[in-house]
C-alpha cells in the first residue's frame, strides 16, 4: 500500500506523519517541476503551502491537485487534506474559500469536536485538543454533504468529513516544533519566539492526539485495500 502526497513546499513535507502512519509515501514536489498524477495509489494526502488556494499563477499545479482531490473523493479513495490541503479539497468539491476576516492564525491553538467527532473514524475520542496552526485564508461554506467535525474560536471551520473517506483539516497535525520554527523564521511576527515556545511546550499534547489520528488514517486505507 502506498499513499500518494502532494508538497507545495519543502518546507510543508510530512513532518510527524512520515513516521506515524507505517506506510510507504510516494511524495510529488510539483514546485520542483513533478507532475501531479491524474489518480492518487491507495490514499492522499495534500499538505499545506503559503499559496492560497486560488492563486494558481503563483502556484500552476493547483487546478490539477484539485482534479486529484475531486477523483479521490468520488471514488472514495482514503484522503486527507491539510491547511492549504484542505483548502483545495473544498474548492474542488465546490465549497468557499476565502481571506480570513479574523487574521492569521497562529501557534497552539485549541479545537474542539462537534458531535459528529465522537462517530468518526479518524477523530472519535478527540475532545478540547491543542493543535499547530498557521493561516491567514478560512473555509467558509462547506461543499454540499460535508461532515463538520472540529470548531475553533477564530475559525469555526477546523475539521470536516466528505463522502466515504476523505477529512480536511485546517490545522497542522504533521507539525513539529522545528517545521513550525522554520516556517516562523525570518517573518515579521513580533512574537516569533514566544510562539515558538508555544509550541515546542505543546509538543507532549500535540503527539498524544495527533498520532492515534494518523494512524487511524492508516487502518481506514489498509481496510479500504483490503475491499
Amino acid at each position: 500500500m502506498r499513499i500518494t502526497v502532494i508538497e507545495h513546499e519543502a518546507e510543508a513535507g510530512l513532518g510527524y506523519l512520515a513516521g506515524w502512519l507505517g506506510l510507504a509515501c510516494d511524495v510529488v514536489r510539483p514546485y520542483l517541476g513533478e507532475e501531479v498524477p491524474a489518480r492518487a495509489a491507495d490514499a492522499l494526502i495534500v499538505l499545506g503551502g503559503a499559496a492560497a488556494a486560488w492563486e494558481d499563477e503563483r502556484s500552476p499545479w493547483q487546478p490539477a491537485t484539485r482534479d486529484l482531490l475531486r477523483r479521490a473523493v468520488d471514488e472514495a479513495t482514503p484522503t486527507l487534506g491539510i491547511c492549504l490541503g484542505a483548502q483545495l479539497l473544498t474548492l474542488a468539491c465546490g465549497g468557499v474559500v476565502e481571506r480570513g476576516a479574523n487574521g492569521l492564525e497562529i501557534g497552539a491553538r485549541a479545537v474542539t469536536a462537534l458531535p459528529a467527532a465522537r462517530e468518526d473514524r479518524l477523530l472519535a475520542g478527540v475532545e478540547t485538543a491543542v493543535a499547530v496552526q498557521y493561516h491567514q485564508d478560512a473555509i467558509t461554506v462547506l461543499p454540499d454533504g460535508a461532515v463538520p467535525l472540529m470548531t475553533g474560536g477564530q475559525y469555526p471551520n477546523q475539521a470536516y468529513r466528505l463522502g466515504e473517506a476523505a477529512w480536511a483539516v485546517q490545522f497542522h497535525p504533521e507539525a513539529t516544533p522545528e517545521i513550525f520554527a522554520s516556517w516562523t523564521h525570518g517573518s515579521d511576527l513580533d512574537a516569533a519566539e514566544d510562539l515558538n515556545r508555544e509550541v515546542k511546550a505543546a509538543e507532549p499534547a500535540l503527539v498524544a492526539t495527533w498520532r492515534p489520528v494518523a494512524r487511524a488514517f492508516a487502518d481506514v486505507i489498509r481496510t479500504a485495500a483490503r475491499g
